[in-house]
């Protein structure tokens, strides 16, 4: 696995944060659109904190710094803790489709997606989620489907995309989840929110089932005042979404383009 690819030429002044944990490559479709400065670090770290170390290593190594910091569901997650713990490395966070801050916002996710598929996926998918979760059954191909399933779950009106160019990782998904999940918690991610010192920015689809309140709350709990974007007729992950694409290039755009307004 490499550990990075850049976009365009340098200075790399944003940097996109994958999800999965362990999907590697997901943010190349943002990347594209971006065309040119994009950093796009891919997380290998097994922990937590080791995903917090190198993601801030490689933005100190690879990035024009202070960075407008990007990051997809748990790479929105990551980001916020990177933002926490290195402030300097990051001058604007952006979270897409972030993951629950506080767990108080999890339980409905699982039975939000189920509700959107048939019964066939529908018990395809809970096979799935109980095989990634074991180290000793889960492969590559289980997880890519599971992503595959959860993906259409969480959509609203998708556009055609391609395969993944890389092998989703189950075991960064599996132990890095677990980690995540106890650390969230016990108020982790909440208590690290209070650290952060550049501007929060939220882009959340309406039909995300993440709930965009786990995110927004537990941000205003830390003494926070983000920034947010709600997209219409939105899932999990605006750039596949048919209605709402077009949107939300032009929101990042914007975000990106003048950090000084803030």
């Amino acid at each position: 696995m490499i550990p990075y690819r850049t976009w365009g030429e340098a200075p790399y002044t944003v940097a996109l944060v994958h999800g999965g944990p362990g999907a590697p490559g997901e943010m190349s479709p943002v990347a594209r659109e971006l065309a040119t400065g994009v950093l796009e670090p891919f997380q290998a770290a097994t922990s937590v904190r080791g995903q917090v170390d190198e993601l801030a290593g490689q933005l100190l190594e690879h990035a024009s710094l202070p960075v407008v910091l990007v990051g997809h569901s748990w790479g929105a997650m990551l980001a916020l803790l990177v933002a926490a713990a290195r402030p300097r490395l990051v001058r604007r966070l952006v979270l897409i489709g972030s993951g629950p801050l506080d767990p108080a916002f999890v339980d409905g996710i699982m039975p939000a997606r189920l509700g959107r598929i048939g019964p066939e996926d529908r018990a395809e998918l809970l096979r799935l989620q109980e095989r990634v979760r074991d180290p000793s059954r889960a492969l590559p191909e289980d997880l890519a489907r599971f992503g595959a399933l959860v993906g259409r779950a969480d959509a609203v009106d998708p556009i055609p995309t391609e395969a993944p160019e890389f092998a989703p990782q189950p075991r960064v998904y599996r132990q890095v989840w677990a980690e995540a999940g106890a650390l969230r918690t016990s108020g982790y991610f909440v208590d690290r929110a209070r650290s952060i010192t550049c501007p929060v920015v939220v882009i959340h689809g309406t039909s995300d089932p993440h709930p965009v309140q786990g995110v927004v709350g537990p941000l205003a709990d830390a003494g926070l005042s983000p920034c947010v974007h709600l997209l219409a007729a939105c899932g999990h992950t605006p750039w596949i979404e048919r209605q709402a694409r077009d949107r939300f290039f032009a929101l990042l755009q914007d975000e990106i383009a003048d950090p000084a307004r803030w």
